[in-house]
């Protein structure tokens, strides 16, 4: 599996979205609000997406629940994760049995339209960042871990994935990587005591099957943004942590990922640095660029990884027959019970 993860514009594909589906160096498809009109339309779309490539592709979505939901109408609607907390009364047994729920109630409608993952939990601690805020759990280490593990448990329980992100944390810097490059000054025990830590706990368990790297530099310990350091990724994350999963990077033209130059120099660095697949979103141009100019491969190790997060198509049910499924039914039972 190549390790450029793209985008496409609208409902259906154009000529060049086809062609660029069938680029050696092109693994993954990302989908967007613009790229849905319904559940018929989106399973259609996934199916052409994969007829067209010829080669195995890891489809995803951004689909955490709140406001990063990008499919709503028919699709029901979860909870932002940081409003659990209150829809259980701070009773933490609730919480978590909410949060599993949520997990089992998007997986299964995400992975029902030929979706693989969705580019979730947030392990973020909900400090001062406003891009974070709600998405995040909880406010305090040990309730996101929990909370974010049941989650996972939902996740896997009907077969999808789970990436993480983002690491080691973007709760606790103001700035918005979307359009700013966060700088977060604290010392290197401050974060690995506090923000890392969901993600160290989580991974010690075995629970997190893939990672997104935030675009946030920790100049105290290391001068590049998170997604671009092998500091980072090889050392602390695979190294120290023992992660053995995928490692995407963020979206390469978010203006946090700006640090190290144009789209060529962003790729090359990201992959140079550790991350099995690469997102290029939002700017067609800087995708063809970087799949007709840098210098990035296909790495075996990644290509086994990645397939690794592929649903099984087995598993999967049709979305017009979700109401009749029984994890469905339980999981949007309770929910709305508390909503």
């Amino acid at each position: 599996m190549g390790p450029v993860m793209i985008d496409v514009q609208g409902t259906s594909l154009s000529q060049e979205d086809k062609e660029i589906l069938q680029h050696p160096l092109v693994g993954g498809l990302i989908f967007f609000t613009r790229n849905y009109h319904s559940p018929e339309q989106i399973t259609e779309l996934s199916t052409q997406i994969r007829s067209t490539a010829r080669k195995p592709l890891l489809i995803a979505v951004d689909h955490e629940g709140g406001r990063v939901q990008r499919f709503r109408d028919r699709f029901s609607l979860i909870p932002a994760m940081g409003n659990l907390w209150q829809m259980a009364k701070q009773n933490l047994s609730l919480a978590k049995s909410l949060a599993k729920q949520s997990g089992i109630l998007m997986a299964l409608e995400v992975q029902a339209v030929g979706i693989d993952i969705s580019f979730a939990p947030v392990l973020d601690i909900n400090n001062i960042s406003d891009v974070i805020g709600d998405r995040s759990f909880h406010r305090e280490v040990d309730y996101v871990t929990e909370l974010a593990e049941a989650f996972i448990s939902g996740l896997h329980l009907v077969g999808m994935k789970a990436t993480g992100k983002h690491f080691p944390g973007h709760g606790s810097v103001k700035a918005d990587s979307h359009i700013d490059l966060p700088i977060d000054i604290r010392s290197k025990a401050d974060i690995f005591q506090q923000d890392l830590m969901p993600f160290k706990q989580l991974i010690a368990k075995g629970k997190v099957d893939a990672l997104m790297p935030a675009h946030v530099i920790f100049p105290e310990v290391d001068s590049q943004a998170v997604g671009f350091s092998r500091y980072w990724l090889q050392n602390i994350l695979r190294e120290q942590l023992g992660f053995n999963g995928v490692i995407f990077s963020d979206d390469l033209s978010m203006e946090g990922a700006a640090s190290v130059g144009g789209y060529i120099e962003r790729a090359e660095a990201a992959q140079s640095a550790g991350c099995d697949m690469l997102l290029l979103c939002n700017n067609r141009q800087g995708c063809v660029e970087v799949l007709d100019g840098a210098n990035i491969s296909t790495n075996v190790q990644s290509s086994e990884r990645l397939a690794k997060l592929l649903k099984n198509p087995h598993q999967s049910n049709d979305f017009s027959t979700l109401a009749s499924n029984q994890k469905w039914q339980e999981a949007s039972e309770l929910i709305n019970r508390y909503r």
